[in-house]
């Protein structure tokens, strides 16, 4: 009777895992096969041609005009990451403090901070890319109506502020969940120790820096790996507001946009080359799992160490 109900019990566990199983390995762990696959072999269109083992991988990293491209691509993707980190996770950070000393109205912001990250990233693109419009967009007509038209700028359509404007815009729509995740972090900080901080010192600064952020430092090793990896995966907002070529004149292309557009072609007329899309895909996968992955361990070490 026990064997029959132990066999039923893997039976039932057996179902259950086999549909999402089935599913990764369908949509994730094939195409990231076949892109390992293809990115040895010349194509020609949908024809696989000759293999020519790193041909492809020296064109993307050597040969102009991919290399330059490449190099574009990837410095926009290290400020992307840099400055998330600074205006999204640092003002994270700093919401996720004040909702956690309970000033007035937290309750209801623990809720409005949150909101955004629930919006569609094709909501949020559109939207923003409304707001920053330079005739109409309620950007330029604040800053007008606040006495600053001097300030108005045709934000989305000039090299010095395109990018700028999307990390903001990334920073609006995700900001609520390294704040979510921070909060969850200072509540699980013990009250004993809050109030032996309170009898040394009144200072907010020696509490945010000598207990607070060493005692969050397991949500900030989720949060700052979360973080790259989607600083280096970015593909839906700069593609919602400034198109595949990301405009204007490459500032805002990244390695995401970039991969698109050499392994599917463009606007432009660029035939499609699976053989370097399939090779920009690889190294950025091959990036993106050693950085994170060593960034993950360096941080639960230093997590022992505090």
């Amino acid at each position: 009777m026990f064997t029959k109900q132990l066999t039923g019990r893997r039976l039932w566990i057996a179902a259950l895992i086999m549909p999402p199983l089935v599913f990764v390995c369908l949509f994730i762990v094939y195409p990231i096969i076949s892109a390992f696959a293809y990115a040895f072999f010349e194509w020609s269109g949908l024809a696989r041609g000759d293999f020519v083992w790193f041909e492809n991988f020296h064109k993307v990293l050597f040969v102009e005009p991919f290399a330059s491209r490449t190099v574009n691509a990837f410095s926009h993707n290290v400020f992307v990451f840099f400055a998330l980190m600074v205006f999204q996770n640092g003002l994270g950070f700093v919401l996720a403090y004040f909702l956690w000393r309970e000033l007035p109205g937290f309750r209801f912001h623990r809720i409005a901070v949150f909101l955004p990250v629930v919006l569609s990233t094709i909501v949020v693109g559109f939207l923003w890319r409304l707001f920053f419009h330079p005739l109409f967009g309620p950007v330029n007509a604040g800053l007008k109506a606040l006495g600053l038209g001097f300030l108005t700028q045709p934000w989305l359509g000039q090299d010095t502020t395109a990018l700028w404007s999307i990390v903001f815009a990334n920073a609006w729509h995700m900001v609520g969940f390294p704040t979510l995740v921070f909060l969850a972090g200072m509540q699980r900080i013990p009250g004993e120790v809050l109030d032996a901080v309170r009898m040394e010192t009144q200072s907010e600064w020696v509490k945010i820096t000598k207990i607070v952020w060493p005692l969050v430092a397991p949500s900030a090793t989720v949060v700052f790996t979360l973080l790259f990896v989607g600083a280096f995966n970015w593909f839906e907002l700069p593609y919602i507001m400034v198109g595949l070529e990301g405009s204007p004149h490459g500032s805002t292309d990244v390695l995401g946009l970039y991969f698109y557009r050499t392994a599917f072609g463009n606007q432009s007329g660029a035939p499609p080359d699976f053989g370097a899309g399939s090779a920009l895909a690889v190294l950025i996968f091959l990036f993106i799992a050693i950085v994170a992955g060593t960034l993950t361990i360096r941080m639960r070490r230093r997590e022992i160490e505090l």
